[in-house]
């Protein structure tokens, strides 16, 4: 069944300005959406400075605002370096306000970042709240350390904030998986907005196209994201494979678009004497490759944990801990549940060791024999909820139709 929604439009923002997790995140629930409802509209508000690689399904755009790159300490700067880093921001918090006149949507979503990037989506969240656009806040299940998170949100007053602005907060995984606010002092009127909406399947094949990088015979995938700091885990594996000529499995090594040249350039070097290996830089159906493969190798971000899960393939995790602790932490609490294994990175470091883990990754039983209940409804329950909203708008009528 296809539900329709006429004229019905969603806004979304995705600040990005290290990897592309939350690009690709917002775009699944985009995707999702508009599959579900005929007549809905969605735009997407993001920084990703390759935004336009991927595909767009009908009825789903973007805008593309100024880059912002996050540093490995933590801090800005500005993509063209010409243009000083608060020019760039008044750049963008300018387009993200226009946007929102102009599009006029029933629902803003904004991803993660409660008030935008240096808080330059506050003004269009009071704009939008005076129109009476339902706002909605969606975290990962895991946001990061307790004490940083903290530490982040009381500079700024975000909870406080998040109270006023927001009507509902989703957050993209079970409640019995990991409590994003774990630790903070959240007041019960923020918490009673929180709707742990499960974590976001993923489907491969998309337009009935596939991977033109997908392997014929089987692989183990090695993926770092975004890759701006793969750098490390793709070494490691390129040295397993150096010192252990008895890891005959083949492995695709994804080195992702923001890895800098220079480091990519060397990995490729490194791995060229390797028949074993396949090296490519970037692929904008990780889905695709991810379904094809025998195991996976990761840093357990967000996008590529669902992906794990959502084609069920055995991992192995080595996450970063710095400068945020939230791919350790999902890394440890996974691990737990038995739905992957890990290695620190000083132990993946230690290329016997990596090469051991290799080994193990190849024989290692798939999530579902460590959970086999759970369930990945995040898409779902979205969509229900979305569908609840836009029926009591005043003036909307929501339709069934046969799909």
């Amino acid at each position: 069944m296809t539900r329709r929604l006429d004229n019905a439009r969603i806004l979304m923002y995705s600040h990005d300005t290290f990897g592309l997790g939350h690009l690709r995140r917002c775009r699944a629930i985009a995707h999702s959406l508009v599959e579900d409802y005929r007549g809905l509209h969605v735009l997407i508000i993001s920084g990703a400075t390759i935004a336009g690689a991927f595909d767009y399904r009908a009825r789903v755009d973007f805008v593309k605002i100024p880059s912002v790159i996050k540093l490995r300490n933590g801090e800005y700067t500005s993509m063209d370096q010409h243009i000083d880093l608060q020019e760039t921001l008044k750049m963008r918090q300018s387009i993200i306000r226009h946007t929102a006149e102009t599009f006029d949507p029933d629902v803003f979503i904004i991803d993660k970042e409660p008030l935008g990037l240096r808080g330059e989506v506050e003004d269009t969240l009071s704009y939008l709240k005076t129109r009476g656009t339902t706002l909605v806040l969606g975290l990962r299940e895991v946001m990061d350390a307790p004490h940083l998170l903290d530490a982040e949100w009381k500079r700024n007053d975000v909870v406080n904030k998040i109270a006023q602005y927001y009507d509902d907060i989703w957050v993209y995984g079970p409640p019995d998986f990991y409590d994003p606010l774990i630790g903070l002092d959240v007041p019960q009127t923020v918490r009673a907005k929180m709707n742990f909406v499960g974590f976001l399947q993923r489907a491969a094949l998309e337009n009935g196209s596939q991977s033109g990088h997908r392997m014929q015979e089987d692989y183990i995938l090695v993926t770092t994201g975004g890759g701006g700091d793969g750098a490390d885990l793709v070494a490691e594996v390129i040295a397993a494979y150096d010192i252990d000529p008895g890891l005959e499995q083949k492995a695709l090594i994804v080195l992702g678009p923001y890895m800098p040249a220079e480091q990519r350039h060397r990995l490729q070097q490194a791995a060229s004497h390797i028949e074993r290996l396949e090296v490519i830089e970037f692929d904008n159906r990780m889905e695709d490759l991810v379904a094809g493969a025998k195991a996976v190798v990761a840093m357990g971000g967000y996008n590529t944990y669902c992906e794990i899960l959502s084609f069920d393939k055995p991992a192995l995790i080595v996450p970063r801990t710095q400068p945020r602790e939230e791919q350790l932490i999902r890394a440890r609490r996974a691990t737990e549940l038995g739905l992957v294994t890990m290695l620190l990175p000083e132990e993946s470091a230690d290329p016997n060791r990596m090469a051991a883990a290799l080994r193990h990754l190849l024989t290692q039983p798939a999530p579902s024999a460590g959970a086999p209940s759970l369930r990945l409804e995040g898409l779902a329950h979205i969509s229900a909820l979305v569908s609840d909203w836009m029926s009591r708008k005043e003036g909307d009528h929501l339709s069934v139709v046969q799909g």
